[in-house]
């Protein structure tokens, strides 16, 4: 399908910067999407979509694939230039129509109540204000419109949780663009007024050792109808 526009180069309002965790996290996204089931992941995380989709921090494109064709066009928001230019490589291999642009989960640059769906994938561990960002999303949301999340967070047991705490203090944001380990997003959600559906707990990779960052959560939640 065409891409109808695509903000891929340097622009001077770019509020993310990354270009060596971008590198890192464009190889490791496509290994994990075989050996680490993401995948499957992706395809659960958007069966049922239609109408208007904005994905929110669409990183270098891999869930354009999986949307099903009963959606009529994803606006994807992706504020990392080098991501984003791969997302518009993968736009343009897209069986629906994909508009990469680049924007913040806290000030996304599209009309209110635009849209029938929302996605965040792995994006609410790294935005700065995440409270903002969900108000955002519920913004541009249609009142009854549906926000599907993958995302990782809190986990494990006590001594889990002290080191993901602890590396959330130290090193891990630095080394991971700006990446959380120890936030709460179905807490979060629920305190930024959506209606949680259902929800289940996925570990990443699916098998294999337990990392800070293997507790991911995988559901629906809704803007309530008003």
């Amino acid at each position: 399908m065409p891409l109808r526009s695509a903000g891929s180069g340097r622009l001077p309002s770019d509020p993310v910067h990354h270009p060596l965790f971008a590198r890192y996290y464009a190889r490791a996204s496509v290994t994990a999407e075989t050996r680490w089931g993401m995948a499957g992941v992706r395809d659960r995380l958007l069966s049922g979509l239609s109408g208007r989709v904005i994905e929110i921090g669409a990183g270098n494109g891999l869930n354009f694939a999986h949307y099903p064709r009963t959606v009529a066009e994803v606006v994807a928001i992706e504020p990392e230039r080098g991501l984003r230019q791969l997302a518009v490589e993968a736009a343009l291999r897209s069986e629906v129509p994909v508009d990469v642009v680049p924007g913040a989960a806290e000030a996304l640059p599209v009309k209110s109540e635009a849209f029938d769906a929302a996605v965040v994938s792995l994006v609410l561990c790294s935005v700065r204000d995440v409270p903002r960002a969900l108000a955002e999303i519920r913004r541009v949301l249609r009142p009854g419109g549906v926000l599907r999340f993958f995302e990782h967070g809190r986990g494990g047991g006590a001594a889990m949780r002290f080191t993901q705490r602890a590396l959330d203090r130290t090193v891990w944001p630095p080394l991971a663009g700006g990446c959380h380990l120890s936030r709460e997003p179905v807490a979060a959600l629920r305190e930024a007024g959506f209606e949680l559906g259902p929800y289940r707990r996925v570990f990443m990779p699916e098998k294999g050792p337990r990392t800070p960052a293997s507790f991911c959560v995988l559901g629906t939640a809704w803007r309530p109808a008003e």
